[in-house]
């Protein structure tokens, strides 16, 4: 370990001992070398001490946001994994290891392999927050999918939106997080498909998820797709062609003044001008109004 990171580790001392050793997940998910025996030490003596039963909620979120906008969110996780801890501190996600999620190659991946891998191409590409915690809880759902249907997950969504609502409201995390994260939870699978989608289907889905109204939760909800995108196989860093797919549908929109439409029908036109658009920059007529 680095000077830096032993003076911030004994800095700890000063701390309640359940914030510590979330802590010292953030730090060793910042630090560049594994973490050695005697953090891992720490950290198992801690957890078995029981001090993570007596911590508020609240409070482990700050230290939750520091490891994920660390330099090594995966490494955090996969720290609080190995000591115990997310099992205590995120059960959601701790429930997704050795749940299987069908693949593009013959052999499904693990759900919690997957979310590490996910959360490290969020760090590759400098992802803000909400995106990482999205990465975090948008498949909590999938869990306890009835073993007969795996690796296919049923009804997942219906499953893991009030797990996100109620995960996020437990930790106090910010608005902008529970958001995308639900709408990751919704959307990222039908993005991950819209190029089997007709025209109207992509204007509707591109009002769903903010590509209108809502540009930020836009831009973020693609890096997503793209971060979960790229964790599988060997797709690291590479582009993702959806998120090109639906900008350039989004594109062909922006010239379409919304305030034109008006009246008891003008919400339907201004879709379907939105859907005619989208189709004749994709080169097709075949749109649904």
């Amino acid at each position: 370990m680095d000077r830096k990171f032993d003076a911030q580790l004994a800095d700890l001392a000063q701390t309640h001992p359940a914030l510590g050793l979330l802590r010292l997940a953030a730090l060793l998910a910042e630090a560049e070398a594994e973490p050695d025996d005697d953090a891992l030490d720490l950290l198992f003596e801690q957890v078995d001490a029981g001090f993570l039963l007596d911590v508020a909620p609240a409070e482990i979120w700050p230290e939750l946001a520091r490891g994920l906008m660390a330099r090594s969110p995966a490494k955090m996780i996969r720290t609080l994994r190995d000591c115990g801890a997310l099992a205590q501190v995120l059960p959601e996600a701790e429930a997704l290891f050795g749940v299987p999620q069908l693949a593009d190659e013959p052999a499904p991946v693990d759900l919690g392999a997957h979310l590490l891998d996910s959360l490290h191409e969020a760090a590759l590409c400098a992802a803000p927050l909400p995106v990482r915690v999205a990465l975090l809880l948008m498949n909590v759902g999938k869990a306890d999918s009835p073993r007969e249907h795996l690796p296919l997950h049923y009804r997942h969504i219906e499953r893991g939106l009030p797990r996100i609502d109620a995960i996020c409201a437990r930790l106090g995390a910010p608005q902008d997080c529970r958001e995308l994260a639900l709408a990751a939870a919704a959307e990222h699978e039908r993005v991950h498909r819209a190029s089997k989608a007709r025209a109207g289907p992509i204007a509707l889905m591109l009002e769903r998820l903010g590509g209108f109204d809502a540009p930020q939760r836009f831009r973020e909800l693609m890096t997503v797709c793209a971060c979960d995108y790229r964790a599988y196989g060997e797709r690291s860093g590479q582009n993702y062609p959806k998120a090109e797919l639906l900008e350039t549908a989004l594109a062909a929109c922006a010239e379409i003044d919304g305030g034109g439409f008006a009246g008891t029908n003008g919400e339907d036109e201004l879709r379907e001008a939105r859907a005619l658009a989208i189709a004749r920059v994709f080169g097709s007529q075949r749109w649904s109004g």
